[in-house]
């Protein structure tokens, strides 16, 4: 039977979304997270696929602003919400999806797509590469201590109610946006994500806080949303776990405190953190690293829509001028050769006739394009060719971040 594409009315968007539920595994979501998803999809950028009267495939769209190498927050289409109901597997529909979607994208003048994935395998063949990683701990805080970076002293520390302080923290996140690349500037609506907290999804834990690291003028430098979970162990000693939910902060003083009070919590053992950078200053600030059970994993996916307004819309940290040869037979519009010239303060990009010095495909240029992956490193894994001796390492040096990039929430 034929499947039809069309875009989402709003009155399908409750079949559209439960069928998304049962590609993730059928565990209905708290009614406010419902609510929340509702509020957040933008409708003309999702689509739904019919099979006759039935939702069997879904996909959306988000915009994004996400901060690039150089302070800039470059426009970037969301993937979103992908899901093919099991009944319509190995159709093609997840193509179909995808070349609709991107088409979107590039209409709409995004010249980046990003997503995150359930699986790390499915979105590699449509160009999409590891942009970012992201670091976990389990900080056994019985045996790890957190060294207070100069300052530390004078940060006043104070526990309220996450809505109570919503405000403020949105305006400090959005002052440290621009100051590492992969991070999303959120939009209205977006500042809600951060006090889901639906009861039935707390796993035994108690309501989240927030902790504010203010400075002697009363400033906001930073704060922590946690929740504790109390937990007893065999030897009738205080097992709990600190579960931190975000921890943002503008300056060593304040993150340390942040941090130093998280693990000093009474009862609790472990302090838990999730999808922090993997450059997190708590690696530098703890008294033994080998007790924080560190891990590494795959966050934020990316693939260049429009090769030569990508380039150009990020800073370079070295001077560089480059011909790359690109190839990318899902969007056959970014294949050739472009040259790319620029440095820390801009660069333009631009079809070329010139000779190629690098060759690579979208996906590898999507992997490096924030910083988090090495030209070299991916040259290593034979995924970028060096046509010019000593094109690789300027290339790789100039496309290097000072900060990893680091996407602090999902989408």
């Amino acid at each position: 039977m034929t499947i039809d594409l069309r875009t989402l009315d709003p009155e399908d968007w409750d079949a559209w979304y439960s069928m998304l539920d049962w590609s993730f595994g059928g565990v209905p979501e708290a009614p406010e997270e419902r609510e929340l998803w509702r509020d957040l999809t933008e409708l003309e950028r999702s689509l739904a696929a019919w099979d006759g009267e039935e939702i069997v495939g879904s996909y959306g769209v988000f915009s994004f602003g996400l901060s690039v190498p150089g302070g800039a927050v470059v426009p970037a289409g969301g993937v979103t919400m992908v899901g093919v109901a099991a009944t319509h597997r190995r159709r093609g529909l997840l193509r179909r999806m995808m070349r609709r979607g991107l088409d979107g994208i590039r209409e709409r003048g995004e010249p980046l797509a990003v997503l995150t994935a359930s699986e790390a395998g499915i979105y590699g063949r449509f160009g999409f590469g590891v942009a970012s990683q992201s670091l976990a701990a389990d900080i056994d805080c019985g045996q790890v201590g957190v060294a207070a970076p100069p300052g530390a002293a004078e940060i006043r520390l104070r526990v309220t109610e996450p809505a109570e302080a919503l405000a403020r923290c949105e305006e400090l996140y959005a002052r440290l946006v621009p100051t590492r690349p992969g991070m999303l500037e959120r939009r209205p609506g977006w500042e809600k994500l951060s006090l889901l907290d639906p009861p039935q999804d707390r796993a035994g834990a108690s309501p989240r806080r927030c902790v504010l690291a203010e400075g002697p003028d009363g400033e906001l430098l930073g704060y922590a949303r946690y929740a504790l979970k109390p937990a007893w162990g065999a030897d009738g000693y205080p097992a709990g776990t600190v579960h931190v939910r975000d921890l943002d902060a503008a300056g060593p003083a304040a993150y340390g405190a942040l941090l130093r009070h998280l693990t000093e919590v009474d009862l609790m053992r472990v302090v838990r953190l999730r999808h922090r950078p993997v450059d997190d200053p708590l690696l530098h600030l703890v008294s033994d690293v080998r007790r924080c059970a560190l891990r590494v994993g795959d966050r934020l996916y990316l693939r260049p829509v429009e090769v030569g307004a990508a380039l150009a819309a990020r800073a370079y940290a070295t001077e560089v001028d480059v011909v790359l040869e690109v190839t990318d037979p899902f969007c056959t519009w970014n294949e050739g050769r472009w040259r790319l010239a620029g440095g820390p303060k801009g660069a333009v990009c631009e079809p070329t006739t010139a000779a190629p010095e690098l060759a690579l495909d979208a996906r590898a240029l999507g992997a490096a394009y924030l910083g988090g992956a090495s030209l070299a490193s991916l040259a290593g894994a034979g995924l970028v060719t060096e046509l010019r001796p000593g094109a690789l390492a300027a290339t790789a040096t100039a496309f290097a971040s000072p900060l990893a990039p680091w996407l602090p929430h999902g989408f």
